[in-house]
């Protein structure tokens, strides 16, 4: 009975993964596509940053992308198999020694980059 069950799960979470997104890791910068519902009627909002997070597996997967709009620091959490994400294209991919980039909450302007790697084009 126990592990019919745990097919039972297995087999919904397989089906509300997507698939169609790309593979990004920590410190890449990408370019989101999000849908916003406003009244009424759905529109598709722009939001680009850097990847400084990025936890949980399968369905409970979620990232976390900072961007900087008029001088102040703006992160947003997204679930990964959300419905909410519309498109995600990767701008350049970064070179990072670590797993989540908490130490660029703390950096404005030029020292808040992250190193691109030029063998990825």
């Amino acid at each position: 009975m126990i592990a019919s069950s745990i097919e039972k799960i297995a087999s919904v979470s397989e089906k509300s993964l997507r698939k169609d997104l790309p593979a990004f890791n920590v410190g890449d910068t990408i370019k989101m596509k999000i849908k916003v519902k406003e009244a009424d009627k759905v529109r598709i909002h722009p939001f680009e940053g850097t990847v400084i997070k990025k936890t949980g597996v399968g369905v409970a997967a979620a990232f976390t992308v900072r961007k900087i709009s008029f001088g102040e620091g703006v992160e947003r959490t997204f679930p990964i198999n959300s419905p909410v994400i519309d498109k995600i294209e990767i701008v350049a991919k970064g070179v990072v020694k670590r797993a989540k980039l908490y130490y660029l909450r703390g950096r404005l302007g030029k020292k808040s980059r992250v190193q691109v790697d030029q063998t990825a084009s």
